[in-house]
C-alpha cells in the first residue's frame, strides 16, 4: 500500500534495489553510486515526513501496514490472556482486551482492533465497536481495579458503530458510563492513540492519567471526510477540513489535550513496527512506574483536574 507522497521514495528505493542486483550480477563496482542514492533516499524521506500536511498524517494513521492493538500487545507482553464478553450481550470483536505480563508487571490492556484484509475487517467491524464493546472494556477496567492492576488503552477507531442496532442497545449510554467509570477508576490509566481517534468511539476508552499520541495519528470529534460532507455536501474538501480541524498530535499537544507525542520511525510506524513497539515499551515502563507510586485518591483527584482544565470557558 503506497500513499501518493510515498511514491517518489518508492521509485528511488526500487532503483536502488535494481542497482544492488546489477552489482551482484555483473560484479561491477558501483558502491559509490549506491551510497549516493541511499543518501538521496534518506534526505527525501526526511524532507517528506517532516513536512506532512494534516491530511497526509490522517492518511498515514490509516495505513494498512501500521501496527494495530494486538500487534502492540503481543510485542510488549511475555504472556497475554485475552478476555471476552461484556456479560450482558456478547463479545464485540472490534474491542479487545486482557491481562498481560509486561516488564515484571501485570497490566490490563484494552483497545480497538482493525483487520488487514476484507475478511478480518468485517470480523473486526472495521474497528468500530458496538455498545457491548464499550461495556466489555468497562468490565475489564473494573476487573483491573479489583486486583489493583494498571490499565493501558490503545485507541484506533473511525468511530463508534453508527448502526440502528447499536443505538437500540444503548450506544450513547455505554460510552457515557465509560467516561464516568474511567474518571474515578482507582488504578493508573495510560491512553495511547496509535491510529485514528474519532469521536465518542475513541473518547470512550480515552480518559486517563497520561494521554499520548503517536506522531502520525489524529484525534477529533469528527473525521475530515464527514466534516467535509456536512459543511460542503461533498468529500472533495476533506483536506481543507483536516486543516481546519487541527487534529494532529502536534495540534493536540499545543491545545494541552494530550501529555506528549511518541515519535515514529522515519517513514511511519509501518516502516519499522519492531522499532515502534520498543519505543512504546520505553514510554510505558517509565509512565507506569511513576503513576503506580501515586496514591489512588490523589490519582483520581489529578485525573479529574486534568480534564476539568481542558478547553476555554467563561463564567
Amino acid at each position: 500500500m503506497l500513499l501518493d507522497f510515498e511514491k517518489p521514495i518508492a521509485e528511488l528505493e526500487s532503483k536502488l534495489s535494481s542497482m544492488k542486483h546489477l552489482a551482484e550480477e555483473s560484479k561491477v563496482d558501483i558502491k559509490a553510486a549506491i551510497a549516493d542514492l541511499e543518501v538521496k533516499i534518506l534526505n527525501l524521506k526526511k524532507e517528506t515526513f517532516l513536512n506532512l500536511t494534516r491530511w497526509q498524517r490522517v492518511q498515514l494513521s490509516r495505513h494498512g501496514d501500521r501496527p494495530y492493538t494486538l500487534d502492540y500487545i503481543h510485542g510488549l507482553t511475555d504472556k497475554f490472556i485475552e478476555l471476552h464478553g461484556d456479560r450482558l450481550m456478547g463479545d464485540d470483536k472490534a474491542m479487545v482486551g486482557g491481562l498481560g505480563s509486561f516488564e515484571g508487571m501485570k497490566v490490563m490492556f484494552i483497545g480497538q482492533q482493525k483487520g488487514r484484509d476484507t475478511k478480518t475487517r468485517q470480523y473486526r467491524n472495521f474497528g468500530m465497536s458496538n455498545p457491548e464493546g464499550y461495556r466489555k472494556a468497562m468490565r475489564l477496567m473494573r476487573l483491573a481495579e479489583k486486583f489493583n492492576k494498571p490499565v493501558v488503552t490503545f485507541i484506533d477507531t473511525p468511530g463508534a458503530f453508527p448502526g440502528i442496532e447499536a443505538e437500540e442497545r444503548g450506544q450513547a449510554e455505554a460510552i457515557a458510563t465509560n467516561l464516568q467509570v474511567m474518571a474515578t477508576l482507582k488504578v493508573p490509566i495510560i491512553v495511547v492513540i496509535i491510529g485514528e481517534g474519532a469521536s465518542g468511539g475513541a473518547l470512550a476508552i480515552g480518559v486517563g492519567d497520561k494521554i499520548f499520541m503517536l506522531e502520525n495519528t489524529w484525534y477529533s470529534v469528527i473525521s475530515p471526510e464527514s466534516c467535509s460532507s456536512i459543511l460542503w455536501r461533498s468529500w472533495d474538501y476533506k483536506e481543507q477540513a483536516a486543516e481546519a480541524l487541527k487534529l494532529t498530535a502536534k495540534d493536540m499537544l499545543e491545545q494541552k489535550l494530550i501529555d506528549d507525542i511518541i515519535p515514529e520511525p522515519l517513514g511511519g510506524a509501518h516502516a519499522n513496527p519492531q522499532q515502534m513497539v520498543e519505543t512504546m515499551r520505553k514510554v510505558l515502563v517509565k509512565e507506569l512506574k511513576e503513576l503506580s507510586a501515586i496514591p489512588s485518591n490523589l490519582l483520581i483527584q489529578k485525573r479529574i483536574e486534568k480534564f476539568s482544565n481542558m478547553g476555554l470557558f467563561t463564567e
